[in-house]
């Protein structure tokens, strides 16, 4: 199977007061973090769509990262310019680039998941998180997506999407406030302690 990697990137991040994605955890850019887990996915490639302006880092080696630039900071939007791109795909993992603590090892557990899925989806708890892969058969229903909406809603729906249960929850750490990037900071400090 033939995997790629979208980071979605494009956001205006109103929450959070500032650039987001340019804050500094661990001594880089929030981004860089999402764009790092999606290199270590099983994947030819990275799909990195942002907005204008967003500094994206410059990666060398394999997989390569394609910058897809939009001005819209609509998820569906991100979503289908993503999608888009990875038109030639057996299927693409979907990252986000305010999630800086995915564990690296959960694509690879997800592309042994999927089999004939239409997406496979990791979960703590419960509770789904990312990343999440999408097969190529749900990439049309992707292209219908409007306003700020991601794929969320339309998995819910389906009856053939699998789960990887996992033990980690940062599945679900994303960064919305200034002080996330404390707590998690914080949290990295205690858990290597």
């Amino acid at each position: 199977m033939s995997y790629v990697a979208v980071v979605l990137a494009a956001g205006h991040a109103t929450r959070f007061g500032s650039d987001k994605l340019s804050a500094t955890l661990d001594g880089e850019p929030l981004l860089f973090h999402a764009i790092r887990a999606a290199r270590a996915a099983p994947v030819s490639r990275v799909i990195v769509v942002a907005r204008p302006g967003l500094d994206t880092g410059s990666w060398a080696g394999e997989p390569s990262v394609e910058v897809l630039r939009i001005e819209s900071n609509a998820l569906s939007d991100s979503l289908k310019t993503g999608i888009a791109a990875a038109a030639d795909a057996d299927g693409a993992f979907i990252f986000l680039g305010d999630m800086p603590r995915v564990p690296h090892a959960e694509a690879a557990r997800l592309a042994k998941t999927i089999g004939h899925a239409y997406a496979a989806i990791p979960r703590h708890d419960g509770r789904p998180g990312h990343p999440v892969l999408l097969a190529s058969a749900a990439f049309a229903d992707i292209a219908n997506l409007t306003g700020d909406q991601g794929a969320g809603r339309l998995l819910r729906t389906r009856d053939d999407v699998v789960f990887d249960d996992c033990t980690d929850p940062a599945i679900h750490f994303d960064v919305d406030r200034p002080e996330d990037l404390g707590w998690l900071a914080g949290r990295d400090r205690a858990d290597k302690n």
